[in-house]
């Protein structure tokens, strides 16, 4: 695929570029809690506007139904971007619509704006092809150009991600450029040992990547929510944790293919239990027990790994060369179940090799932890789609964008 480098290099002075970013940011109460994902893709922006471009920007932010919703406007992400380019940024209430025509229109080179929501149109995300397609055609008309950037949104087939960059000269961002290069590390010619910590709460959310990663890692450790469902397999009671029951086969073929291969598979050694969940939002005490993973009681339920585990976790990971951690050990938005994702994320810090965390609740983890992100080896915009790639699968936004 061809790079921003190139079209830079041809020159973008006075071109319309539209900017596919990610600026899918967590609000509350209209005010962004993690602005990671618009830090990520402000050298892309950066390089265009100081290059003379009019950057026009445009993103999804949660899952509007199709229509506008105030709820999900991305007017805290533009004014965010604006403080963070140190220019201001304008913002069109529409996607399509005159505010868009207007915004675009009123750019001089070097300036941006930010469209609302690609997804208050109903074309954005239509399984129909004719119904996307009509709504790339309106967005194609707001540029000359188009940069693919928004690397947490390529797995998924949509107007702005698929059928636009076909109706444009199109070129590969810096953000994706790099995740794409960071996980060809973790997908060829890897260095060893490689090793893998799945976490998070639904076991049937990684099988995929386990099915493929079983060809090769070296070892994978299993922490969060899905633990208990490895644990429930090999016939350990789990009280009231969370279960996927139907996905147990699922695991017992996992482990068996495993230690036919010789690949590590680690569970958790004990882990802290509780009869109720947290309450997340005034954190309160707690007060968990811990016990041995094998002697849960039926009336607790895990909500973390306990301290041998994450001596244990520390200890596998020490001497990796490559190490790609998606998902939490724990509920960690409660202080009283963070110490296991902390130790985990401590692990990849303390580590000589090279580590990827892969995006998702682990980005938002490590940022919320207080880590300094500089201390991995990169931090992923795209957790869905880091998966999907690790599967195999062929993602549609990186497919667009291949010439």
């Amino acid at each position: 695929m061809k790079t921003i480098d190139e079209l830079l290099a041809d020159g973008v002075s006075g071109k319309r570029v539209f900017v596919r970013a990610d600026l899918n940011v967590p609000l509350a109460d209209g005010t962004i809690t993690d602005d990671g994902r618009i830090r990520a893709v402000l050298p892309t922006v950066k390089a265009l506007a100081d290059a003379g471009a009019k950057v026009v920007v445009a993103s999804h932010l949660g899952r509007p139904k199709g229509a506008p919703d105030p709820a999900f406007s991305l007017l805290p992400a533009a004014e965010r971007l604006g403080e963070l380019l140190g220019a201001p940024v304008a913002f069109a209430e529409d996607t399509v619509g005159p505010a868009a025509h207007d915004a675009v229109d009123g750019l001089q080179p070097g300036q941006v704006a930010v469209i609302e929501n690609l997804r208050f149109n109903p074309g954005e995300t239509s399984k129909d092809d004719t119904e996307r397609g009509e709504f790339a055609d309106r967005l194609a008309a707001l540029a000359d150009v188009y940069v693919g950037d928004g690397f947490g949104a390529v797995h998924r087939k949509h107007a702005s991600v698929f059928d636009l960059p076909a109706r444009l000269p199109h070129y590969a961002g810096h953000l994706i450029a790099t995740e794409v290069g960071v996980l060809k590390q973790l997908t060829d010619d890897v260095k060893r040992p490689y090793a893998v910590v799945l976490g998070g709460a639904k076991v049937s959310d990684k099988l995929g990547v386990i099915d493929h990663l079983l060809e090769k890692a070296d070892r994978i450790l299993i922490g969060g929510g899905m633990a208990y469902t490895f644990l429930k397999a090999q016939g350990h009671e789990v009280g009231i944790s969370l279960l996927q029951e139907d996905q147990i086969p699922a695991v017992k073929e996992y482990m068996k293919r495993a230690e036919e291969r010789g690949v590590e598979f680690v569970l958790p050694v004990d882990v802290l239990v509780s009869p109720d969940f947290p309450d997340l939002k005034t954190k309160a005490p707690a007060n968990p027990t811990t016990v041995a993973a094998t002697a849960i009681p039926a009336d607790q339920e895990g909500l973390d790994i306990g301290p041998e585990t994450r001596t244990l976790y520390a200890s596998k990971l020490a001497d990796a060369a490559t190490v790609f951690w998606n998902g939490p050990m724990g509920v960690f938005e409660h202080p009283d179940y963070a110490e296991g994702t902390k130790a985990v994320a401590q692990a990849l810090v303390d580590s000589d090799g090279f580590t990827v965390v892969g995006g998702g609740d682990s980005a938002a983890a490590v940022r919320t932890l207080g880590f300094d992100e500089k201390a991995f080896g990169h931090i992923s915009t795209g957790g869905g789609a880091s998966l999907e790639y690790l599967e195999g699968k062929t993602l549609p936004g990186l497919a667009a964008l291949e010439d």
